[in-house]
């Protein structure tokens, strides 16, 4: 396994490590080693994907698992968010629906020996994401030691940032819909 492999793997193995440090209050200053968790991850994405590029690793189990791995991610940030106020249960049904109409074409096309990669609106989608629940969490951290003021409009800048990317979230999957359904045989 190469090196990028082993960074999407590694990613998926932080995820439900991020998920149960972020939502355990019984852990000092758990928003904040949450958020650590959460950047390594993203710095992971990041990084994966430069390698494979800069070296040609690019692999048919990075093209696929790269995306599950985001996915697994971000969807958990969103989960973790909502648990603590501050992401609408509607935003999580339109990334997970996106997720997994996405998903399923790209199994379709892969059953048939296509793999769709990700393209610049999914990664615009989950640059957004990866963004927009850095700073959120990071304000909850502030928050949590009583740093920022109480006046500070945190579930509006919420709303703002995850509805930014929920529109993100719906034009990427409208892209990959149309995209597979150029290269899927419907007929088999």
């Amino acid at each position: 396994m190469n090196l990028p492999n082993k960074l999407t793997v590694i990613r998926m193995v932080l995820t439900p490590v991020f998920l149960v440090v972020f939502l355990a209050p019984f852990i000092p200053y758990h928003y904040f080693i949450g958020l650590a968790v959460y950047i390594i991850g993203c710095i992971t994405d990041f990084l994966d994907g430069k390698i494979a590029r800069k070296y040609n690793l690019i692999t048919t189990f990075g093209k696929l698992a790269d995306p599950v791995a985001d996915k697994m991610l971000t969807t958990a940030a969103l989960l973790a968010l909502m648990d603590a106020g501050y992401c609408s249960l509607y935003i999580v049904f339109i990334v997970l629906t996106r997720e997994f109409a996405v998903t399923s074409v790209r199994l379709a096309a892969s059953a048939q020996g296509v793999v769709i990669p990700a393209n610049i609106w999914g990664k615009l989608k989950t640059a957004s994401q990866m963004l927009s629940t850095v700073v959120i969490m990071f304000f909850i951290a502030l928050n949590s030691v009583s740093i920022i003021p109480e006046s500070f409009p945190l579930d509006t800048v919420s709303s703002v940032l995850l509805w930014i990317t929920a529109v993100l979230a719906v034009i990427s999957g409208i892209i990959y819909v149309k995209d597979g359904v150029k290269v899927i045989d419907f007929s088999k």
